[in-house]
């Protein structure tokens, strides 16, 4: 597998943490930047959801830490999706307006399905 496909997983990781990294920093600093699971602010789940993924993904290691950690952030950026869709909730929007769980859901769909094929490439070889 070339090493510019693996970039690519690293550039959505990238992209990822810096983007719920805004707006961890956002919440901490006002208390109003994301959505909350209880006290828990919804985009300290996401920042934690990519950053260990990212971490066993740079080892080569820990694919379930992988998959349990991208899967609960896509199944939590689905509902947000869906909720926002429908007008249940608010999601925190882009420089350009668009609702960062939608961009979460492109993004974690995208990790899931980049290192499948990742690893199928792996045990094909």
């Amino acid at each position: 597998m070339s090493k510019n496909y693996l970039k690519i997983i690293n550039v959505f990781f990238l992209i990822g943490i810096f983007g719920a990294g805004s707006l961890v920093i956002t919440e901490f600093a006002t208390g109003n930047g994301c959505p909350k699971f209880g006290a828990v602010p919804a985009c300290l789940i996401i920042l934690i959801c990519f950053i260990l993924p990212f971490i066993s993904h740079l080892l080569k290691k820990w694919n379930l830490i992988y998959f349990l950690f991208t899967g609960i952030a896509t199944l939590i950026a689905l509902v947000a999706s869906v909720m926002q869709f429908i007008g249940n909730a608010e999601c925190p929007k882009s420089d350009s307006g668009i609702p960062m769980c939608y961009l979460s859901l492109l993004i974690f769909t995208s990790l899931i399905t980049l290192k499948k094929i990742q690893l199928d490439y792996v045990n094909y070889k």
